[in-house]
This record gives C-alpha cells, structure tokens and sequence, in this order.
C-alpha cells in the first residue's frame, strides 16, 4: 500500500491555496512512503508541475537503510513521523537550519468492515507547515 496519491492531492492542494512552491520550504517530509512511494510522489507532483525531489525527505527513509537493513518498505509511518520531529527537524530548527517546513503525515483509514468485505482502503494525508518566527 502507498499514501502517495494523498500525500501528493494534499501537498499540491496546499501549493495551490496559497500560492507557493517547493522552493518556498526549507524542507518537505512526508512519514514513510519508502524509495518505492517517495517515487510514486515525485511523478504525481510533476504532472501539475511541481518538482519536489529536490526537497523532500521521507522520515522511514531517514530511518532506514534499505542498502544494509531488509526492511522492505520501511516501517509505520506515524513513528518514523513522530521519531524524525522530535529528534532531526527540532533539532534543525533550534540550530536556525530551518525556518519554514511542510510536515505531511499518511496514513489509513483502516475499518475491520471493510477490509473483511475486501474494499479498499483509503489513505490520508494531514499537512502542517511549521515556521519559526
């Protein structure tokens, strides 16, 4: 499963409202859509013409050695999220690195219904924008 397609309606829609781009932002992270999603994400933004590869960071990626670990495709994308703001980008904005992110958890909106009826399941996308003033 891949959080790619929300991720990215939500980070172009956020682009689109208020009239920024990826070089506006010091940095964009996503949770833990792997090498295989953050690919996924990339192609998805270029179609409305956005080229986030420059900037963006996946947290499980940040986490993660696929090279050396057989961790496929990463792990849960709300502890690689909470583990990489607690430590790495609080840490950049203390340091002055950062001034200006967008943080997009992902995730699924799991139902034991549905899954037991063989639906699909949706994904989901929040987004912040984290500045420091």
């Amino acid at each position: 499963m891949t959080f790619s397609p929300a991720a990215a309606d939500t980070i172009i829609n956020f682009f689109k409202d208020t009239n920024t781009k990826p070089h506006d932002f010091d940095a964009i992270f996503t949770g833990d859509l792997g090498l295989v999603g953050s690919e996924c994400l990339y192609n998805l933004a270029l179609r409305e013409n956005f080229d986030l590869k420059p900037f963006h960071k996946d947290c499980g990626c940040m986490i993660f050695d696929c090279a050396s670990q057989d961790v496929h495709a990463g792990g849960s994308g709300c502890g690689c999220s909470a583990a990489v703001l607690a430590s790495y980008i609080m840490h950049r904005f203390e340091d002055k690195s950062f001034k200006n992110i967008l943080f997009i958890s992902t995730g699924a909106l799991l139902s034991p219904t549905s899954s037991f009826q063989g639906e699909s399941i949706p994904s989901i996308a929040h987004l912040i924008n984290i500045k420091k003033q």
